[in-house]
């Protein structure tokens, strides 16, 4: 598959993996040939499943992400994802650190995606309830349906060429 992306936010449970559920039922939908996953900055949730709010709200839009686990993104992943997508800037600056100098290009701001939102980021709801999820939730769904805008425009374009 030429296209593949890697969702990443701080620890892998919360924002990233509804992205990667979101995109996934996006990415689905539409056929496209894309590989999705997510990956954490920190090692703090290796192995984990994702936080129960988080599988809540998955749950309540049909999507079932009991069985992800968390993972650190590591070195390979840059060579190994298209596209390299963080839930806000202080990913991004650590993605940028982390990332050798040729691959930096394929770190995007999730939201970079969506018009009208521009450099805004989906705050960690963490430390937050329900309702901060369910906010998680619909900004994630919305840069999943214009991520996948943009990937059926790549696609079409790539393939008149």
């Amino acid at each position: 598959m030429p296209y593949s992306v890697l969702f990443v936010c701080l620890g892998n449970i919360c924002r990233s993996p509804l992205a990667e559920a979101a995109f996934k039922q996006e990415v689905h939908k539409r056929n496209l040939p894309i590989h999705v996953e997510s990956a954490g900055i920190g090692p703090w949730h290796i192995n984990q499943p994702p936080d129960p709010r988080a599988i809540r709200q998955a749950s309540q839009h049909g999507i079932d992400i009991r069985h992800y686990k968390g993972r650190q993104i590591n070195a390979t992943d840059f060579l190994n994802f298209s596209h390299i997508i963080a839930m806000d800037k202080k990913n991004i600056a650590q993605l940028v650190k982390l990332a050798p100098k040729m691959h930096r290009s394929s770190i995007k701001l999730f939201m970079d995606y969506v018009p009208d939102h521009k450099q805004d980021e989906i705050p960690d709801p963490y430390y937050g309830d329900e309702k901060d999820f369910q906010k998680t939730w619909e900004q994630v769904s919305l840069g999943a349906f214009h991520l996948a805008n943009y990937f059926e425009e790549l696609i079409l374009k790539n393939s008149v060429l």
